[in-house]
């Protein structure tokens, strides 16, 4: 049974060692994931799985301890998905799930399993459902943390340049995440999700599967577009 979900966006640059002098302009959307992770906390599930955008289609697995690294960015910093240390010989989580586990060692997540499970811009709206389904239909109560950014197309200057589709298309998307609306986010353009290069998109529709049939209750927390991308941050319980 899902019982709370929190939704963060997931660029390095939310490490403030990766933003360097540019921190201060994510602190806003750093304390808002704080917020989010700690009504996940507050749920007291059984279980945390990490939901978060991946190369391929997926799902990819990450156990708990899988390592991350930002030393990609010129950062000496590693980071354990849901624990202080992990197998380091094992498969090196995707920089989005590394943001993930860094956000969860900053809020000293501990006591609960966690997994992570990596979803990728080709996996179907309808296979995101069963999958969040699946997930939600496991024994006891889970709880979710949806990785994954919105349009990369806000601004001139934004990875994806300005596209005039991006702005309406990422109002929708914090409505629905605000609104808890499982089935706004089910019906998200694939296509037009992966021209304005949304990497939410799949994890998002994942969690409209997950949270069929439930009462949850969403919370807006940050919506903003820093740099011309899409963060949105809520918290659904």
């Amino acid at each position: 049974m899902l019982v709370a979900a929190a939704v963060c966006p997931c660029p390095p640059l939310l490490v403030p060692e990766v933003a360097a002098g540019a921190a201060p302009e994510l602190d806003a959307a750093r304390a808002a994931c704080t917020d989010a992770l700690g009504v996940l906390a507050a749920s007291r599930p059984d279980r945390l799985l990490v939901v978060g955008p991946a190369d391929s289609a997926g799902p990819e697995v990450y156990p708990q301890g899988a390592k991350g690294s930002f030393r990609g960015f010129g950062v000496d910093l590693d980071v354990y998905l849901g624990a202080d240390g992990g197998d380091a010989d094992g498969a090196e989580l995707p920089y989005g799930f590394a943001v993930g586990a860094w956000l969860l060692g900053r809020t000293d997540w501990t006591g609960v399993p966690v997994e992570g499970i990596g979803v990728g811009d080709a996996l179907s709206a309808e296979r995101c459902a069963a999958l969040g389904r699946d997930l939600a239909a496991r024994a006891g109560r889970t709880a979710l943390l949806v990785l994954g950014d919105a349009s990369a197309c806000r601004t001139l200057k934004a990875p994806g340049y300005l596209d005039e589709r991006a702005a309406p298309f990422d109002a929708e998307v914090g409505r629905a995440l605000g609104a808890a609306d499982p089935a706004a986010l089910a019906a998200l353009d694939v296509v037009l999700a992966r021209e304005l290069k949304v990497s939410g998109r799949a994890p998002w529709q994942v969690l409209a599967g997950a949270a069929v049939d439930t009462d949850l209750a969403g919370t807006l927390l940050y919506e903003d577009a820093p740099y011309g991308v899409g963060y949105v941050v809520a918290a659904w319980s």
